[in-house]
């Protein structure tokens, strides 16, 4: 059995936090770390990091061509140089770039065959990874803690009003 300390144990602070708020938002911050930072290790084996992926995810789920906006918008983290993560993807043929007929000011980029092939053949490992970081939490406590989430991001949406 893995025993993990309280946070506060973790990360040896003397004092305790100044509030429940300030302790919740560390132990959020933490957790996203320690996943992003597995994620890191899987896509990394593939010549990906996670906002590669989520490129190329994005992609094959729309099945359709998308302007670097429309990308942007799909995107899990906030990535301000999409262009760049297109540049990178485009450098290994994993998608491609087209100029719009009509407006040559727009862009189209679509996933190729070999980037459906990587995005997909990670879709086993990567799902496997999922279960083994949720193992300890059952599926009730998954679905309070996704409305958790979602309050969590409203609140977060609300306070920059």
């Amino acid at each position: 059995m893995i025993f993990v300390m309280k946070l506060q144990d973790e990360l040896k602070r003397p004092a305790p936090y100044s509030s429940i708020q300030q302790e919740t938002l560390l132990n959020l911050l933490r957790a996203g770390d320690q996943i992003e930072n597995r994620l890191a290790r899987l896509f990394r084996e593939h010549d990906l990091t996670l906002s590669r992926f989520n490129v190329l995810r994005s992609l094959a789920l729309a099945d359709r061509r998308l302007t670097c906006g429309e990308i942007a918008d799909r995107m899990i983290q906030i990535v301000p140089a999409i262009t760049s993560l297109v540049d990178q993807l485009e450098k290994h043929a994993l998608v491609e770039r087209h100029r719009c007929v009509a407006d040559r000011r727009v862009v189209y980029v679509s996933i190729t065959r070999k980037g459906r092939k990587l995005s997909d053949s990670l879709l086993p490992a990567l799902a496997e990874l999922e279960k083994s970081l949720l193992k300890k939490i059952t599926a009730k406590e998954l679905k309070q803690l996704l409305e958790l989430l979602e309050k969590t991001r409203e609140s977060i949406a609300a306070s920059d009003d």
